[in-house]
């Protein structure tokens, strides 16, 4: 088994990291530089910076707030947020971003995934998937994609979506149950797993983290490579470096 990555993501709002439930209700949780430097001692491996109304806006995260991020960290910074095009991706890979996550841009133009991938790498290119339970036609369970922060629906099935953006280069994904998020319920481990056994790329599990346990179970019954979640390190229910050594004595590799 490779070693798996624990990601704290910071939500960001008018300058300020925010939390909230099922992509709603919205708390100020603090300031984005001081929470990464915080995180990035704390012994995460990654972190996501998301500016959350950059699509609802329309503008790409703004450069200012995340090359002070980056330049506080010494770990790799994933940036989001109204990214849509080339332009605005080599902006952001300039002040520090170290990869790049986009879903609605990705929606409207699925050819910015190819074309970002052969430019800038397939590493660099993370496509966000922000995905919500609704029935199938024969009962089964199904997944529809939504856009704009998880306020439009596509109707597009979201295990044919990240069976498709993999085709077209994506490197990794950014998989987030709409229906966990911020419940503290665990991950959506139906999802993560059906999603994983479609394609080759990396996934990372995002919605519903609020147990040690739920943790171990996206690794072991998601079988995602890596875990991001928000709450429960911003109101420091666990610190990242618990949660890393759970996993290590459950038996899943991680970089302490």
């Amino acid at each position: 088994m490779s070693v798996k990555r624990v990601i704290p993501c910071l939500d960001v709002r008018d300058g300020r990291v925010v939390k909230g439930v099922n992509f709603g209700s919205l708390r100020d949780v603090g300031d984005p530089v001081e929470q990464a430097v915080f995180y990035d001692a704390a012994g995460a491996d990654e972190i996501v910076f998301l500016d959350i109304a950059a699509s609802k806006e329309g503008r790409r995260a703004l450069s200012k707030s995340v090359q002070e991020t980056a330049v506080a960290i010494s770990i790799p910074l994933i940036v989001g947020g109204g990214i849509g095009s080339i332009k605005d991706i080599e902006e952001l890979l300039a002040v520090g971003a170290s990869k790049i996550s986009i879903g609605t841009a990705a929606l409207e133009n699925p050819a910015l995934i190819e074309e970002a991938a052969k430019i800038f790498g397939s590493e660099k290119v993370i496509v966000a998937i922000d995905a919500k339970k609704c029935p199938g036609s024969r009962g089964e369970d199904r997944w529809e994609v939504y856009a704009q922060g998880g306020r439009v629906g596509t109707g597009l099935d979201a295990v044919a979506w990240a069976t498709r953006v993999c085709q077209l280069g994506a490197g990794e994904i950014l998989l987030t149950s709409m229906d966990r998020d911020g419940t503290k319920d665990g991950y959506d481990n139906d999802l993560n797993r059906t999603v994983a056994k479609a394609v080759s790329v990396p996934i990372i599990a995002s919605g519903g983290a609020g147990e040690l346990q739920h943790f171990k179970d996206a690794f072991l019954l998601g079988k995602v490579d890596a875990i991001l979640a928000a709450s429960v390190f911003h109101y420091r229910v666990y610190s990242v470096r618990e949660v890393k050594e759970y996993l290590i004595d459950a038996g899943i590799p991680m970089q302490l």
